[in-house]
C-alpha cells in the first residue's frame, strides 16, 4: 500500500478547487500541499495535516487534534503541522476556512524567519577605494 493514497489526495484537491492554485507534490513518505509555492499542509499515510501557529492552534488543540510527529534516534520531532478536523472531508466551505488559515500561519511563519534572517545578517561595509600609487621623484 502508498503511503499516500491517489485518491486520498484528488479528494483534497477536489475540495480546495474553490480556492484556486492548489497543487500537490510528492515529498519523501507523503505529499505537500501548496498555493502561491508556499507549503501549507501535509498528508502523511492519508492523513492531512494543516500549518499551525499561535493564532490557529487554539482551534486544532480544541478539536482535540495532534501535531505531526515522526521519530528520530533518540527523541521525537514534531512540526507545525496538525491534523485537519475529519468534519472538514464532507464540508469543502469548512475545508477551505481551515486551509486559508494554515496559509495564512504560512505567510506569517515565513515572514518572521525572513525578518531574524535579515536581522542576523551583518551590515555591509561600504567598498573600499583604491589606493593610489605614489610617484616617489628624486630631489
Amino acid at each position: 500500500m502508498p503511503p499516500v493514497s491517489p485518491d486520498y489526495v484528488a479528494h483534497i484537491l477536489d475540495l480546495l478547487s474553490g480556492w484556486g492554485g492548489v497543487s500537490a507534490r510528492r515529498m519523501f513518505s507523503g505529499v505537500g500541499l501548496f498555493r502561491g509555492g508556499l507549503m501549507f499542509g501535509l498528508i502523511v499515510r492519508d492523513v492531512l495535516y494543516l500549518k499551525a501557529d499561535d493564532r490557529n492552534r487554539p482551534e486544532f488543540e480544541a478539536a482535540g487534534l495532534r501535531p505531526f510527529s515522526y521519530s528520530r534516534p533518540g527523541r521525537t520531532v514534531e512540526l507545525p503541522y496538525w491534523e485537519a478536523p475529519p468534519e472538514l472531508f464532507d464540508d469543502a466551505e469548512e475545508m477551505l476556512r481551515w486551509a486559508r488559515r494554515s496559509f495564512d500561519a504560512a505567510l506569517a511563519i515565513r515572514a518572521e524567519r525572513d525578518q531574524r534572517a535579515k536581522a542576523k545578517k551583518p551590515a555591509r561595509r561600504p567598498a573600499r577605494r583604491a589606493k593610489r600609487a605614489r610617484k616617489i621623484t628624486k630631489i
